[in-house]
């Protein structure tokens, strides 16, 4: 595909201290974060004028899908704007409790494990023409994913007793199966259910679960931007090796055990490999297609291809430090290792702990990332401004038409109904607007029903569900 969609879709932890008053459950706490939303909406699942979806998950976790993006930086831009708009609920949700005498601090985390072990993620979308047999573009990009966690994991601190493993990755040990249709009871690497949300002749809808919530910018694009690459070579009819593995759920543990990307690990076809030949060698095939379909040199494929390799050899190399402001999982490692000079803590030590979930709490003044950005200890390829511009703007895309059409109808107060796909005036007359190409900022029949709106039509509650 010459251009394709993305979204991404998190999870958010949600906890809360309190220094006076009574005591209430992570579950409680994120009621009160959609006190907020469901005041306006008229429901804790919402879809918003900037053209993204926010609603609250099983689990009580918070959880931002990003509007459909036709372009990386955009990706990237609106996943940190959903990172401000969980934010801003957390600040309402503090002065909620305090005019109800409870003195407290809401934490909004984006990170992948709780403290009891439970697992939440972050979902990636990737839209993919719906030609030849799924298995053609997934048999390869199973592996890739697995051993991809080498230059965009998020890093975690795991400690058991007094025992400390850093692993590369939040998400992998709660991995359970390669494909499936299911999301929560076998937690696959790459979710199998049919739901394009576009034209189902034309498209499907890739839905990869297996990607760490990523703070840093960089991480964030090299995720989707290695990914894009990947599957652009493969769509292409690109001859890759067969990288099938034995056990991508073994193997997947054992890479994020192993910073060195040395590990070798079985393949299905007999013989073993390492993340890092495999990563090399799909990097190679990418850069070759990429060469050859004229993307190389454009931004920001260019970026995340000089990225790539420059991670790549950092870790085989063992200098780390050529990449120590870009791969999450590096920058992480770096901190808690000068942290734990610094004091003279043990690898298990409880303030090692502490400082790396404060490394994921979204506070833009307070979490641990934003301070590095800021000291220029963390690269951005974003601007704060973009990041401003992304949290009430949606993308040219599909996205646009759902944004004006949700900032219209709240506008003029009519009841009204969202999903991906469908724009709907809930009046007398019912009014649909199906929107099946994905891709298009301009219809003519959103553009009348924007007129109906403005001016015609008994005012009702503002709905967006």
């Amino acid at each position: 595909m010459d251009r394709r969609i993305f979204g991404l879709e998190t999870e958010f932890g949600v906890n809360a201290t309190f220094r006076t008053g009574g005591r209430l459950s992570p579950e409680e706490v994120a009621r009160y974060l959609f006190r907020k939303v469901v005041a306006w909406g008229r429901s804790s699942n919402v879809f918003l004028a900037n053209g993204s979806r926010l609603y609250l998950d099983v689990g009580s976790h918070p959880e931002y899908a990003t509007a459909e993006c036709a372009d990386l930086l955009d990706l990237v831009a609106h996943d940190r704007a959903g990172e401000l708009v969980v934010q801003d609920l957390a600040e309402d949700a503090e002065r909620r409790l305090a005019e109800e005498d409870m003195d407290a601090s809401v934490y909004v985390l984006k990170n992948n494990v709780d403290s009891r072990g439970n697992s939440y993620g972050s979902h990636e979308n990737y839209l993919i023409e719906r030609t030849g047999r799924l298995e053609r573009i997934t048999d390869t990009l199973v592996p890739f994913l697995v051993t991809r966690q080498l230059v965009t994991g998020a890093g975690r601190l795991h400690v058991v007793g007094e025992r400390a493993t850093y692993l590369v990755s939040q998400r992998a040990d709660h991995m359970w199966e390669g494909l499936s249709s299911a999301t929560t009871r076998s937690r696959p690497i790459i979710n199998t259910r049919d739901e394009p949300h576009a034209d189902p002749e034309r498209y499907r809808r890739l839905h990869v679960i297996v990607g760490d919530s990523t703070m840093s910018q960089t991480t964030t694009l090299l995720r989707a931007g290695t990914t894009d690459l990947v599957l652009r070579m493969l769509e292409a009819g690109t001859i890759v090796p067969d990288f099938a593995l034995a056990s991508p759920v073994q193997a997947i543990r054992d890479i994020s055990r192993d910073p060195t990307g040395r590990v070798a690990v079985p393949l299905a076809s007999g013989g073993t490999i390492t993340a890092l030949g495999m990563q090399s060698t799909l990097l190679e095939l990418a850069r070759r297609h990429a060469q050859g379909a004229g993307i190389a040199d454009r931004s920001p494929h260019r970026e995340v291809l000089e990225l790539w390799e420059r991670g790549l050899h950092a870790v085989e190399s063992d200098q780390l430090h050529l990449v120590d402001t870009e791969i999450e999982w590096v920058m992480k490692r770096r901190l808690l290792a000068e942290y734990a000079d610094k004091h003279g803590l043990a690898p298990h030590d409880e303030r090692l702990q502490q400082l790396d979930l404060v490394w994921h709490d979204v506070h833009p003044q307070r979490g641990l990332v934003r301070l590095l950005e800021r000291s220029g200890r963390a690269r951005t390829v974003v601007s704060q401004e973009r990041i401003a511009q992304a949290m009430v703007t949606p993308p040219q895309t599909r996205a646009k038409l759902r944004g004006d059409f949700v900032r219209a109808a709240q506008d003029h107060r009519r009841d009204f109904s969202v999903d991906w796909v469908h724009l709907k005036l809930n009046d007398a007359a019912q009014r649909t607007v199906v929107c099946k190409d994905p891709f298009a900022a301009v219809d003519a029949r959103v553009d009348q029903l924007l007129e109906h709106i403005r001016t015609a039509g008994q005012p009702g509650a503002p709905r967006g569900v």
